[in-house]
């Protein structure tokens, strides 16, 4: 068996009047991530660590931020685009493990749901999805509340 590692890192800044976009699902917050997509910073990552393990760069070649066509788009349909990528070069997905960096809110109570919806999107089962979220103990721009940022590590393997 062939197997690779790729990781992904993001950031996104947060400001009021921005839905929050978060692993696939609106949550319920005063803030939302800004960005030239949905912003979602979760998908975005693992996007990230997938082209990355397969050597296919990264989600800013394939879906630029300059190209209109991908203004405000749900970032479940780049993820899906990146997994039809994955398995054209003959790999799966072994597994993920993401962590999300934020201090409010809380997203522990949303972690079933993102995996259900992250799920169905890759063509997956929920237990090859890892997803954590911690603070930074009120330090930095995510203590502070001005942003989010996430880390994601993929496992990819050929037979």
């Amino acid at each position: 068996m062939n197997f690779r590692i790729g990781f992904g890192f993001d950031v996104h800044q947060l400001a009021e009047n921005h839905d929050f976009w978060l692993g696939g699902i609106k949550i319920p917050h005063t803030k939302g991530a800004v960005g030239h997509s949905d912003a979602d910073v979760l998908i975005h990552v693992i996007c990230d660590a997938v082209l990355g393990a397969a050597d296919l760069r990264d989600i800013g070649f394939h879906f630029p931020d300059t190209d209109p066509q991908y203004k405000g788009i749900d970032s479940k349909k780049l993820l899906k685009e990146v997994f039809s990528l994955l398995r054209n070069k003959g790999y799966e997905l072994g597994n993920l493990d993401t962590t999300i960096c934020l201090e409010l809110p809380k997203v522990n109570p949303h972690i079933p749901e993102m995996k259900k919806c992250l799920a169905k999107v890759m063509n997956i089962e929920e237990n090859q999805i890892s997803i954590k979220a911690t603070t930074t103990e009120k330090l930095s721009f995510v203590g502070r509340q001005e942003g989010v940022s996430a880390y994601a590590t993929a496992l990819i393997y050929k037979d």
